[in-house]
């Protein structure tokens, strides 16, 4: 019997690494497939690599605080229950996928699991207080570092990483020897090729952040139950691939909702910075949510961007004094010809509203948080009425 539970918890397991390897990709490779940089299935091979990694090193450590710290007492987590945690984990999922919005899968995992330990009095508040702490503070840097950056640093980040898209591949594969090498496709520039080398460089960095903090949603409550990490990590990173070899390639054909809608410069900002503030947590045991720290990177470089026709203004009082642009100051002292702030032509002058709609922007706040709610919420009623009846 409890070889057939455990077969049901590890096909539920590789069932949502399944899905995580869906829905990642698309955000991480968009940029590099919509550019040619790379193809469909370079670009799941590169997610399946760097997915790996990042669960084999830093992934561990986010295992570790789901699987045996959030929860205070060791029998808790047993197949039986790592199986309902699970399912409420994917049923989440597919209503926030059923509204269209990228649902965060580390809050709806780390809602489930807190479902369970309120349910039978053992979870770790302290623990759950350090993680909800973290979840608060990274999308408010997410959301002021982009804004800095499109408020003061987007028009130079634009000029040099802006790929002019020339007729063909950006690259191709030279089946010549015995190992087939990537060569510039016939048309490819230096520039392009620089280009397009980055856009992959900061994809398989998105891949790894996604492997450090992802991994633990698909298989931290069967490992808290006592199966094996490794295993579990190998099956987990699997599973992930196949969703990137398949239902992926849909996402990356329309390139998504998300971080990948937004123009190449504005994609690569919001990945570097989302990226960097998710490994940083997974580092320190954090399980992280990469779609709301993004969403969140997306408001901010919008708002940024959005803000640049702010400007200085001195003089006597009562006197017109003429505007000061800080960027145009900045400029001119080191003798660039780089737009500062006002100093771009009004066509080129985002408004607010071209950016990011607010309406829009509301409601995927409110739908992420209400999927790890729900979750929870389901998890503890569950938990609740199964602990009082039946174990």
């Amino acid at each position: 019997m409890v070889g057939v539970l455990l077969l049901v918890g590890i096909v539920v397991a590789l069932f949502v690494g399944f899905n995580i390897g869906g829905s990642t990709t698309g955000p991480a490779f968009g940029p590099a497939v919509g550019s040619d940089a790379i193809s469909k299935t370079g670009a799941a091979a590169l997610m399946a690599v760097f997915f790996f990694v990042g669960a084999w090193t830093i992934g561990r450590r986010v295992v570790d605080k789901l699987g045996e710290e959030l929860i205070t007492s060791a029998s808790v987590f047993t197949i039986e229950t790592s199986i309902v945690v699970l399912f409420f984990i994917g049923g989440a999922l597919f209503v926030g996928n059923y509204f269209g919005v990228p649902a965060s899968t580390s809050m709806t995992a780390v809602g489930s699991i807190a479902g369970l330990g309120v349910a039978t009095d053992s979870l770790d508040w302290v623990i759950m207080g350090e993680i909800a702490v973290w979840w608060i503070v990274a999308p408010i840097v997410g959301f002021w570092v982009s804004g800095m950056i499109g408020r003061y640093l987007y028009p130079r980040i634009n000029q040099w990483v802006a790929i002019d898209s020339s007729d063909g591949a950006l690259m191709e594969l030279d089946r010549s020897g015995v190992v087939p090498r990537p060569v510039p496709g016939p048309n490819t520039t230096r520039r392009e090729m620089f280009g397009g080398i980055v856009v992959i460089l900061i994809g398989c960095l998105m891949a790894f952040s996604s492997g450090t903090s992802n991994i633990a949603n698909a298989i931290a409550p069967l490992v808290g139950a006592g199966v094996e990490m490794e295993m579990m990590i190998l099956l987990g990173c699997g599973a992930v691939a196949v969703g990137a070899f398949t239902i992926a390639r849909r996402t990356l054909d329309t390139l998504g909702n998300d971080i990948t809608d937004l123009p190449l410069t504005a994609a690569i900002v919001v990945a570097i910075v989302s990226s960097t503030i998710v490994i940083g947590l997974s580092a320190i045991g954090i399980p992280a949510s990469f779609v709301i720290i993004a969403t969140t990177s997306i408001v901010g470089l919008g708002w940024g961007r959005a803000t640049r026709t702010a400007t200085l203004s001195g003089g006597v009082r009562g006197e017109e004094s003429p505007s000061v642009s800080v960027g145009a100051l900045a400029a001119e002292e080191a003798g660039e010809e780089v737009p500062g702030i006002g100093e771009e032509e009004p066509k080129d002058i985002p408004a607010a509203s071209d950016l990011f709609d607010p309406s829009t922007t509301g409601r995927v706040l409110i739908m992420q948080n209400v999927v790890p709610v729900l979750s929870t919420v389901g998890a503890y009623v569950t938990f609740t009425i199964l602990f009082r009846f039946f174990w």
